[in-house]
């Protein structure tokens, strides 16, 4: 269970770099094309990076919601049926950071759902388009 827990915290950390290096890459993408005396056009780089990243919230929320309910479900019987208090104080535990974790990720989820779009339009208005 901890190698998977592991993994999962490794994947979501390649997850969160990549998708913060999605502006970097657009603004590459925009000025490896910009000839000599036209500003790079942001808004046909981004677009595509902003449809994918909205196409992929709305799944990615529904996968966590319910991991989240399995895992919570999980560790709930797992508190229920510890006999002794260090396993019952150590599945509470487990189950409060498990809550505090998915509540977390839904919160950044929401805040990247919420702040992408006028991030692209501050990013645009600030090309000189």
């Amino acid at each position: 269970m901890k190698d998977l827990l592991k993994k999962a915290r490794v994947l979501g950390i390649m997850a969160a770099n990549a998708v913060m290096m999605l502006p970097v890459s657009a603004m590459a993408a925009a000025n490896s094309t910009q000839s000599a005396g036209n500003a790079p056009d942001f808004n046909n780089v981004a677009s595509p990076i902003v449809k994918l990243i909205n196409s992929l919230l709305s799944p990615a929320i529904a996968i966590v919601g319910a991991l989240g309910t399995v895992y919570c479900v999980f560790l709930g019987v797992k508190f229920a049926r510890a006999e002794e208090p260090q396993d019952r104080e150590k599945a509470k535990t487990h189950l409060k950071n498990a809550i505090i974790g998915f509540v977390l990720i839904f919160v950044l989820m929401l805040v990247l759902r919420l702040s992408i779009q006028p991030l692209t339009q501050w990013a645009t208005g600030n090309t000189g388009n």
